[in-house]
């Protein structure tokens, strides 16, 4: 036997090393030094450890597998061909070119078998948190007894740069917490960042962290070690009580002669001279590209027939399951579509006493209305459950030990939370929310942007959604979030004027299957609209409507938002004192009102009306495109003020006298 003969393995190793190389060096962008270095670990993990069918990527009880540090996505893509999935060598030859699937970071909807968007560092990280909440509750929901239909790991790739951004801190943290023994992270290990060695920056003791989050931390101190690190991954599985972090040490860019552990080979093609040099000294074929040799693609493809064996007696368990608990087999068929059971929304409230209540009240009525007929609505807040009104009442808390439980207490910790979201959302079987202020959304946002993109049907609940706040003073009272919000394509922004729009918000809510939501709900009461005098409040789901028309003629157009809506209405009666007709129109969501023909849209802004007025308690960006250059805008220009909420309100100007001055000033101007 020839002893000098690289292992099968080895050369399985070195393959995907070598497409990294190609790939980035062919696209002349791109990231070859974290694939190079970790593709031992990848390599072990796919072919040796992770649950996985190449030909059916999303069957539900496969591992998940997240590459937290995106960059590195040229060593998912190698992985994804080699096993066999659907994603062709050309893919990798047309690395970050337009039309292709293999973008420059992992897009979750566009490659098979990429689970999540990741590239922000960080927030990969905290999807699989969000994925590992998932696969405990769902499996403390059907399993029974034996008969384990669900029981998967969640697997995550992650570096220095996703520990150093916060959200990982604030993940990781909960996840300890909440004991998630299958959730399974490697750390790459390699000492560089973008800017040279760690030591520049990050000096922690990253193992002592992570313990002291009560994770299991396990070491690996040679990133080459292909049995220490299967031995890593496989004590990892055995722990059942605690998440577990493997620190893996590792050298970027390893093989090359001359960038080999220097961060030079971070994010930039190794050069020509460089890649071939490095292919001779890892004994591949210097003068090859995308090079795979027929026993790797082989070996790899054993994966298949692997994949194939785990889902047929996967399968043949849940049919076993599904003829003993039909009525629960049903559920699990509902919870995996995503689908609503029928007359789910029966018991929403009508609010129709006329009582004045905050639409943050109007909301927690809304959800417990429905939370019992939609058993996989799940989520919480960020430590203001009282607040928000997010508590599912007679449902108990997911806790260790009690992962049945539907409420989730994230704590302070509102970066994680909006990712952990995204988490439940992409495993499937959950429909997740979460709640925390609206001035809060900042800290969401990176995660809330993600969802948008991969079209996750999350719910975010934003409460105290104005200066109307009150005494807590400007820190706390939202100016610029709206139109903040409202710029992230994808998501739909929706604040309710009273009660019955907040039901009817609730409804639309979920029933978007597509795209994320955002309700805006008042701290403050607001009074309860008549609606035996007005349209019904389903008209929210237009995005925009007529909620008052004038008895004459129509001049003017008053357009408004959530408590803002009153004011209008008051001016409307104010103005017909004056002889001057105007409809007061309830804009609930931009988003929705785009959406609708153009001939709806016309009934209810009537191109020919020029005097048009919007009101709402935050910054005029993006209220051009519905007043017109005619026309004006009650809001903000500033942030707010420390005071009572209707003195901070009234300081500020929005007052229906406020507003006719407004309509008056625009109808004293000569048209044109």
């Amino acid at each position: 036997m020839d002893k000098t003969k690289p292992s099968i393995d080895e050369r399985c190793v070195n393959t995907l090393r070598t497409l990294a190389m190609d790939a980035v060096e062919a696209a002349r962008s791109g990231h070859p030094g974290a694939p190079m270095g970790l593709a031992p670990a990848g390599y072990v993990l796919w072919t040796r450890v992770l649950k996985h069918h190449p030909r059916n990527p999303s069957w539900p009880d496969r591992d998940r597998f997240v590459l937290s540090c995106g960059h590195a996505s040229v060593l998912l893509y190698s992985l994804l061909h080699l096993c066999g999935y659907d994603l062709p060598l050309d893919e990798l030859r047309r690395f970050r070119q337009w039309g292709s699937r293999t973008p420059g970071h992992p897009e979750f909807g566009h490659t098979p078998g990429v689970e999540t968007t990741t590239g922000p560092l960080g927030q990969g990280f905290a999807n699989a948190v969000g994925m590992a909440v998932a696969e405990r509750h769902l499996a403390a929901r059907f399993n029974r007894g034996a008969r384990t239909i669900v029981d998967h790991c969640t697997y995550v790739f992650c570096g220095d740069g996703d520990l150093m951004e916060g959200v990982s801190g604030e993940a990781a943290s909960l996840a300890g917490h909440l004991g998630l023994g299958r959730l399974i992270c490697l750390y790459d290990d390699n000492h560089v960042t973008i800017d040279g060695g760690t030591e520049l920056s990050f000096t922690e003791d990253v193992a002592r962290r992570f313990s002291a989050y009560r994770w299991h931390v396990l070491r690996v101190k040679d990133g080459n070690d292909r049995a220490a690190i299967e031995q890593a991954f496989r004590a990892a599985r055995a722990e059942t009580d605690r998440p577990s972090l493997i620190v893996c040490r590792t050298q970027i860019a390893y093989g090359s002669p001359n960038k080999q552990g220097s961060h030079e080979a971070h994010g930039a093609p190794l050069g020509p001279d460089e890649v071939r040099l490095t292919k001779m000294r890892l004994g591949m074929p210097a003068d090859e590209t995308f090079s795979v040799q027929e026993p790797v693609r082989r070996h790899f493809e054993r994966c298949v027939a692997k994949g194939e064996r785990a889902e047929a007696a996967w399968r043949r368990k849940w049919d076993a399951w599904a003829r003993q608990h039909p009525a629960l087999a049903e559920s699990w068929r509902r919870a995996m579509e995503g689908s609503l059971p029928a007359d789910w929304d029966a018991d929403l409230p009508a609010f129709a006493d006329g009582k004045p209540i905050a639409t943050r009240a109007a909301f927690g009525h809304a959800l417990n209305a429905v939370a019992a007929r939609v058993p996989t609505l799940m989520g919480g807040s960020a430590d203001l459950s009282p607040s928000n009104n997010t508590v599912i009442k007679g449902a108990c808390d997911f806790q260790k030990g009690a992962y049945e439980g539907r409420y989730l207490r994230f704590g302070v910790r509102e970066h994680a939370m909006g990712a952990v979201l995204s988490g439940l959302a992409l495993h499937k079987g959950i429909r997740p929310y979460g709640g925390t202020f609206l001035v809060f959304a900042d800290y969401m946002r990176p995660a809330i942007r993600l969802a948008a993109l991969m079209k996750l049907p999350v719910i975010y609940i934003f409460t105290h959604d104005s200066i109307a706040v009150g005494e807590d003073g400007p820190t706390h009272q939202p100016v610029e979030h709206l139109a903040a919000l409202r710029a992230i394509p994808g998501l739909t922004v929706i604040r309710p004027a009273d009660a019955t729009e907040t039901a009817a918000a609730w409804r639309t809510a979920l029933q978007t299957m597509v795209g994320p939501v955002a309700l805006i709900l008042s701290r403050q009461n607001l009074p309860v609209l008549d609606r035996q005098k007005l349209p019904p409040a389903d008209e929210l789901a237009h995005g925009a409507y007529v909620l008052s028309a004038p008895a004459g003629a129509l001049q003017a157009i008053l357009i408004a938002t959530g408590s803002e809506v009153h004011l209008a209405i008051k001016a409307q009666g104010l103005l017909a004192g004056r002889g001057v007709a105007a409809s007061v129109v309830s804009m609930p969501s931009r988003e929705l009102f785009e959406k609708m023909p153009q001939a709806y849209r016309d009934a209810v802004l009537p191109p020919e009306v020029r005097v048009r007025v919007a009101v709402e308690a935050g910054v005029e960006l993006g209220w051009e495109r519905y007043i017109g250059a005619s026309g004006a805008m009650v809001g903000m220009s500033d942030f707010g003020a420390s005071a009572p909420g209707g003195t901070v309100m009234e300081k500020f100007g929005f007052t229906a006298e406020r507003v006719v001055e407004a309509v008056l000033g625009i109808l004293s101007q000569p048209a044109g």
